[in-house]
């Protein structure tokens, strides 16, 4: 945000003690009047609450509940605290903006003490609220008055979010990357000094094979399809395909992993030496490569067969594992579970121990459908489940988010969670401190869905390389999100490239731009 941008809003957010300074305590010249909500969507029943409330009063506060304590429904906050302070700050009626950080706002109206507390009118109907009766009597402590705004059109902003909500992702990284001071610059140089990181993989590969056939007919006897085979092509997957993203952001990649002997296993090896990974893999022939056979007809998706072996590995291959772990110079060790034999309850802490204490370690386990938790993964530095794996991890279906996500960051004991949404994007937790934030969202930024299969990977690779060189969780979502939206945006495993990433954010970065011209020429008009 530049500037002349800031200058328009800040001058109206100011933190209580900041008000209180401002206007001086009661009886005052100018009269103050003092709204409070979540206002996570402005409508036009807050509009017509504060306009009503500005009638009755010189000065009007307009008072929003931090992100922290809005819980009262899924994915919310939908709009971050200091976008939703900005959007009210643009109000002309509205005088000045307080984030409160409590979750309830009895600290601050005793600190500003505003001669007037506007609620709405449902909070007066059968009767006067016992939450609502306690900020009644804080204002009356003081010798302050509660009034009630008319309600003759009532709206709800969790309706309207339900129903059709809008799409604000720049608005959101805009805010984000202002409160954190990031730029887009500084995200550049981060995409730019990945080459050179040494990266250890450890996972387990999988061959995805894409069939695509044409639907000829159906049996009149059973309820079978026929379908004509037109061509298959194969991806390496899994772990593979971590490894080959890292490569391609311009990373050095040691790959460790597990192939069967057969001809899915020169493949894989003929394709990572393509790539320039370095595979260092141990063969067994008791099991097969692992390959997952999606059989598509004309962009349906009719069947898929996996040729697995999910036995856990032996104490041999367990302990060559082990060792090539120990040995590693890496600056980044990934552990890429998909439970189709390396990792366990009994695998991972032997193979956790063994990592270097010099590299940063990042997990990822994609097990909801299978027998493995997230959780086996104690201490890591990063760990990036989605909202299914974590409800698996914690048995728990019903929480919204938030809490969950929580919940997951305690238990894992790891320094930072960035937990996959799907189409809402992710969350991120971090240990908090009184300078930082302990969590905060980015939203995605897939501008067209193709196959989102391969998207986790792509945000496992480019989340753990820029954590490891910008130290910064917030470039690491941000940039991880990013990685996703493109792996999104094609069908099959395919590695992005830092390229690819430079050319979305010069994307954004314009988005940015000219959501800024309106509100600049406002400003020019104001000075």
């Amino acid at each position: 945000m530049t500037t002349a941008e800031q200058s328009l809003f800040d001058r109206k957010i100011k933190t209580p003690a900041e008000l209180r300074m401002i206007l001086g305590p009661p009886p005052r010249q100018r009269k103050v009047i003092m709204c409070h909500g979540t206002f996570d969507l402005v409508h036009p029943g807050h509009i017509r609450h504060l306009i009503y409330a500005k009638s009755k009063a010189s000065v009007l506060i307009a008072s929003l509940t931090s992100d922290e304590y809005i819980l009262k429904a899924n994915h919310r906050p939908f709009v971050p605290q200091d976008l939703r302070a900005m959007n009210l700050a643009a109000l002309e009626a509205v005088d000045y903006v307080v984030i409160d950080s409590n979750p309830v706002p009895l600290e601050n109206l005793r600190i500003i003490q505003p001669d007037y507390f506007a609620k709405g009118y449902e909070y007066n109907r059968g009767g006067i609220h016992p939450k609502t009766k306690e900020e009644l009597d804080v204002v009356e402590s003081y010798g302050g008055e509660l009034l009630f705004t008319p309600g003759d059109i009532v709206y709800s902003s969790s309706a309207i979010i339900e129903n059709e909500p809008p799409n604000l992702a720049h608005h959101k990284l805009n805010a984000l990357m202002d409160a954190e001071g990031i730029s887009f610059a500084e995200l550049r140089e981060v995409v730019g000094s990945l080459k050179g990181l040494k990266v250890h993989v450890l996972g387990d590969t999988i061959v995805d094979t894409y069939t695509y056939c044409t639907l000829i007919g159906g049996n009149t006897k059973t309820p079978t399809f026929s379908l004509k085979f037109d061509r298959k092509i194969d991806f390496v997957g899994g772990a593979g395909i971590v490894a080959k993203h890292m490569k391609k952001a311009g990373a050095e990649v040691t790959f460790s992993t597990l192939l069967g002997n057969d001809p899915l296993k020169d493949f894989v090896l003929n394709d990572l030496e393509e790539y320039g990974v370095r595979c260092d893999a141990v063969i067994d022939s008791t099991r097969p490569t692992t390959n997952k056979n999606l059989f598509t007809v004309g962009g349906y998706r009719m069947l898929k067969v996996d040729s697995v072996d999910n036995r856990s590995i032996s104490e041999r291959i367990l302990d060559t594992f082990v060792q090539g772990i120990a040995r590693t110079d890496a600056d980044v060790v990934v552990f890429s579970d998909f439970r189709h034999g390396i990792f366990n309850s009994s695998t991972i802490p032997q193979l956790t121990a063994a990592i270097p204490e010099s590299s940063l370690k990042v997990a990822d386990s994609q097990v909801a459908t299978r027998w493995g938790n997230i959780l086996d993964f104690q201490g890591f530095d990063l760990i990036t489940p989605n909202e299914r794996e974590a409800r698996f991890a914690l048995g728990d279906q019903d929480s919204i988010i938030r809490p969950l996500a929580l919940d997951l960051y305690n238990r894992a004991h790891c320094k930072y969670l960035i937990l996959k949404l799907g189409e809402r994007g992710v969350i991120t937790y971090r240990m908090p401190d009184p300078n930082v934030r302990s969590f905060f969202t980015v939203d995605s930024f897939a501008e067209r869905v193709v196959d989102a299969v391969g998207a986790g990977d792509a945000l496992l690779s480019y989340s753990a390389l820029t954590l490891a060189r910008s130290k910064c969780p917030i470039i690491a979502s941000i940039l991880g999100s990013m990685a996703a939206a493109l792996a999104c945006e094609h069908d099959g495993n395919s590695p992005i490239g830092p390229e690819d990433v430079l050319t979305r954010l010069d994307r954004l970065e314009m988005h940015a731009k000219m959501e800024l011209v309106p509100q600049l020429a406002k400003g020019a008009m104001t000075d």
